[in-house]
């Protein structure tokens, strides 16, 4: 058994949204006088002429900002202060650059509430969450009175509905599994393994498009979110089990690096983004850690065309896009029939087992 860190999340009951949106000004409020803070010790124009431009580290700004809470009369503490100035220098040296996005306390391009806190800060009391003084209740389907709280947030979706997130660590055993698998992706099928069940094609937002530009029509807003959520959540869940049934069922995985971002730049982008390929791939490296499952994304250039069999690229195999249609084709220099897919998968595995070899040092 190992030790992992895993984020859980619940929702908080609706009778408290009022107060997480006041926090959430508040976190807004404190987001701003950083950025401000920052973008002017950035900026070339001082009082008494240009000066060099200066980068403020999070501990510079915690420090001009100390204190601000009780100034503000602000009910989300010093700690979640501190936590916000903390994210806020962090996404900086991330996209480096010396101010963010403003972000926006209301009207139709409003910000999604947010609200990060500390470790410790908090706790499970009396069947509820306890934060900065109050007390929030929660649907609680994982049993929270089992865990200790780390660092987390409470947030806010797109229909108005709070969350709490929390890190928590938990026991995890090793996979039982013992055999590696490749998995290619695709649209026909959004995953196929080497060996095993496909993952098929949900059509998560295909299928509900019709209701979907209805709704737009209609101007009905709310159902559009409802809609966007229902989309969303189906993906989710499929690609949840998928991936949970590869690492339980394998110790080695090897998926194919087809890039989404760039194919949702063509005329198949609706059908590319509704496959969630970056989605799978993240479950299956974050589970993968968990388990002792070894996770590689691997070249899979001319995987379709080359024979996984005697590795020749036969005249007959799918070549560009003209070969899509083609699901099935037989190598002409061995005579093996292939499905298209399941040859790129095992290609992939191939392909993983030469990149694992390559790294083990010579004895």
């Amino acid at each position: 058994m190992s030790i992992q860190t895993k984020t859980l999340s619940v929702r908080v009951k609706d009778k408290h949204a009022a107060v997480l949106r006041q926090m959430a000004f508040e976190v807004n409020q404190v987001f701003n006088l950083a950025n401000e803070i920052t973008r002017a010790a950035y900026s070339n124009a001082g009082d008494f002429g240009a000066q060099v431009p200066k980068w403020l580290s999070v501990f510079d700004v915690q420090k001009l900002t100390a204190g601000i809470q009780k100034e503000r009369g602000y009910t989300i503490g010093s700690a979640t202060v501190q936590e916000v100035i903390a994210e806020h220098g962090k996404a900086r040296k991330q996209f480096k650059r010396s101010s963010l996005r403003w972000r926006v306390s209301g009207g139709a391009r409003r910000s999604l509430g947010w609200v990060p806190f500390k470790s410790r800060a908090a706790q499970w009391q009396n069947g509820c969450v306890k934060f900065a003084g109050h007390f929030f209740k929660v649907w609680d389907s994982y049993g929270l009175s089992g865990y200790k709280f780390r660092a987390g947030s409470f947030s806010e979706d797109s229909r108005g509905r709070w969350y709490f997130n929390v890190c928590v660590a938990v026991e995890t055993a090793p996979t039982a599994g013992t055999t590696a698998v490749g998995v290619d992706l695709g649209l026909k099928d959004y995953a196929t393994p080497s060996e095993g069940e496909k993952l098929e094609a949900g059509r998560f937002y295909r299928d509900l498009e019709p209701a979907l530009g209805k709704a737009q029509r209609a101007g009905k807003k709310a159902r559009v979110r409802a809609i966007h959520a229902k989309i969303k959540h189906r993906r989710k869940d499929a690609l949840h089990k998928y991936s949970t049934a590869l690492v339980n069922r394998h110790a080695a995985i090897f998926v194919g690096d087809v890039s989404s971002s760039q194919l949702a730049k063509t005329r198949m982008a609706k059908s590319v983004l509704d496959a969630g390929w970056a989605m799978l791939k993240t479950q299956l490296k974050y589970k993968a850690i968990a388990r002792s499952v070894v996770f590689e994304v691997v070249n899979e250039r001319y995987s379709t065309q080359a024979c996984s069999c005697c590795g020749a690229i036969s005249a007959n195999s799918p070549k560009g896009r003209a070969g899509l249609r083609i699901r099935a084709w037989t190598c002409c220099e061995c005579g093996i029939t292939h499905d298209r897919d399941v040859n790129a998968a095992k290609n992939i595995l191939a392909a993983g087992h030469c990149r694992l070899a390559a790294e083990i040092p010579a004895v």
